[in-house]
């Protein structure tokens, strides 16, 4: 019987069981293989056949099955990812157990810290029974007889709402511009607002001026014979009778009378209030009741306004203090706004009516042709209609004059620019836009607002310019223009100071503000103790943060005397303005305008073809 085995030598081994040979036949034989086996060289495998275990040879290289490497290079290579390991280990438990110290968001610039104080202002102007979120602690309520003590007038709740400026009469036709202008930069820059940590208090502020609004006239009935225009009084040409100009006294010690004046025919009024609600009514399109209730008298008003035509201001004191020009700019921009409003087209037929743009002055020049006021609110409504040129094209019959309206925002803009001379410039490079008069801060603010506001327009609409003449300008030419005008305001002018009270450190202290130059101090000064406080050279003893005050003078003076009201007195309409040039100018130009919002209730325009040519005769 035979067995096969294989050899490790290479060849096969054959064992014979029946082989007989002696122990010295296999001792030779095995002698003569070994030398055989000897005579070539053994690889390793082989070698540790023959080795016992502790003569075998240590391995220069490692098999890894793919691939085989230096045995000392495998143990280097393991030996790097182990420590590697370790120190990213390590690394991680410090992170881990150190107290994290976050890194905070970059500082914020200066428009965004001026626009959190010049909100502030609108706080410091409450009348009527105060939040307790005011936030201004030497504020109370006041004048909560406001209606119910002058029995000439019907409408008994006239508490609430702004007072106008240093004084406490409410005017209603500069603070319902004041809210249409607020709403207007909530509308367009929402998102701003948010990041700034600022919409609700924006939307607080509009609220309590809209709901004031409504309480001055029927905002339930569909049509209407008057509305409340202002309450208190300044009039002082009639000697000392006690009122809101001749005292000098806190709102909260007022304990004269406050008279209601009324007005049946004021188309500028009631048109201005209307746009006012109109455009709130936007703003709180969330809160579908309130923003119904604010388009139901947004309506009656301008329905009042086309009824019962005339100027507001002829015949009483008003025409001292804001004397109204012409009601045609406030039938475009009432018009306009009730349009965006309600989606209603006889609103847009109305304001793009050629014979009321003519009548509103814009088809011709003048030297304050451009100019944005609580008086003339035409440049802002061509800059409005313009936008519904811009994104939505609306086409016949509308195209002709929203063309001629995008053409003239466009030259207002270059009227802005200093290589044209439309308007002069101080030394210090404050644009002239009241040409020397006093009180120029409340126009330069509106002008910043308009420019930053057309040119972020432009660029949502993907424009990188305009012409002005054969010259093209870009963009950024008209957000450098309201930036340098913003930036004088903050201090960056000949006297380096800031015309923002609480902005910086160099600004007026003397501000013509009767609540803050009167100490809350639990002692109630009548009508003329409170004189003292009006005629001392000592600093306010409150400080009314973020009140823009008038400004300086054409030659960048300015007199920081409280009795001086055309320096040092801040109003609603300039704060208002201040306000929505800043939150355009805030952030970074990443967050765009809100290009939608504003069209919410505007359906989706189909141009009406225009009518076919008359048929040809030969």
């Amino acid at each position: 019987m035979s067995m096969y085995g294989r050899d490790p030598w290479g060849g096969a081994l054959e064992i014979n069981a029946g082989d007989s040979a002696t122990d010295d036949d296999r001792s030779r034989n095995l002698n003569d293989f070994d030398r055989a086996a000897l005579s070539r060289p053994l690889d390793e495998t082989q070698q540790s056949w023959l080795l016992g275990p502790g003569e075998q040879k240590k391995k220069k290289y490692v098999d890894l099955g793919c691939v085989i490497v230096s045995r000392q290079i495998f143990i280097w290579t393991v030996g790097v990812i182990l420590a590697a390991g370790f120190i990213a280990g390590l690394a991680v438990l410090i992170v881990k157990t150190v107290p994290k110290h976050h890194k905070g968001h970059p500082p914020p610039d200066n428009y965004t810290v001026a626009l959190h104080k010049a909100l502030m202002f609108f706080n410091a102007q409450r009348s009527g029974k105060l939040p307790k979120h005011n936030n201004v602690t030497w504020r109370g309520n006041s004048c909560l007889k406001d209606g119910k003590s002058d029995p000439s007038t019907t409408m008994k709740d006239l508490v609430g709402g702004y007072y106008d400026a240093g004084d406490a009469i409410k005017f209603n036709f500069p603070a319902s511009f004041a809210m249409t202008m607020l709403s207007w930069s909530v509308i367009e820059y929402s998102a701003k607002y948010e990041a700034a940590g600022e919409l609700n208090h924006v939307k607080e502020i509009i609220k309590w001026g809209t709901d004031y609004f409504l309480k001055t006239f029927n905002h339930s009935a569909d049509t209407i014979d008057r509305i409340a225009a202002q309450v208190g009084q300044g009039d002082t040409s009639g000697g000392p009778t006690p009122n809101d100009h001749y005292c000098w006294v806190r709102p909260e010690d007022v304990d004269y009378p406050r008279p209601v004046t009324e007005c049946h025919s004021c188309s500028d009024l009631a048109a201005e209030m209307a746009a006012a609600l109109a455009s709130a009514s936007i703003v709180f399109k969330d809160n579908k009741a309130y923003s119904q209730k604010l388009v139901h008298g947004a309506r009656t008003l301008f329905k009042f306004s086309r009824d019962q035509r005339g100027r507001y201001s002829v015949g009483n004191e008003a025409s001292i203090f804001y004397n109204s020009t012409s009601y045609w700019d406030e039938f475009v921009w009432g018009g306009a706004w009730l349009y965006y409003a309600t989606g209603n087209s006889s609103y847009l037929q109305l304001a793009t009516t050629r014979g009321l743009a003519k009548h509103a002055g814009a088809f011709w020049g003048g030297p304050d042709y451009g100019v944005l006021s609580w008086d003339n609110k035409l440049a802002g409504a061509q800059v409005l209609l313009t936008r519904l040129r811009l994104f939505l094209s609306p086409g016949y019959p509308y195209e002709e004059i929203l063309k001629t309206f995008h053409n003239q925002t466009s030259i207002i803009m270059c009227s802005y620019l200093p290589y044209f001379t439309s308007f002069n410039r101080t030394r210090g490079g404050l644009i002239q836009l009241n040409h020397g008069r006093p009180q120029p801060l409340q126009y330069v603010v509106n002008a910043a607002f308009l420019a930053t506001l057309y040119s972020d327009y432009l660029d949502a609409a993907d424009t990188p310019g305009w012409y002005c003449g054969p010259n093209f300008y870009s963009t950024d030419i008209l957000r450098k223009f309201a930036e340098t005008q913003i930036d004088y305001i903050l201090g960056k002018n000949p006297r380096k100071m800031s015309y923002i009270v609480g902005f910086g450190n160099h600004y007026p202290k003397h501000v013509h503000h009767r609540a803050a130059s009167i100490p809350k101090n639990k002692i109630r000064y009548n009508c003329k103790g409170g004189w003292k406080w009006r005629d001392t050279k000592k600093p306010n003893p409150n400080t009314i943060i973020g009140a823009m005050v008038a400004g300086p003078d054409r030659h960048d003076g300015f007199h920081d005397v409280r009795s001086n009201y055309n320096y040092t007195e801040p109003t609603l309409a300039g704060n208002s303005g201040l306000v929505a040039a800043l939150v355009a100018l805030s952030g970074d130009r990443t967050t765009r305008i809100d290009k939608n919002t504003i069209f919410s209730a505007v359906p989706p325009m189909f141009p009406t073809p225009p009518p076919p040519p008359a048929p040809w005769k030969p």
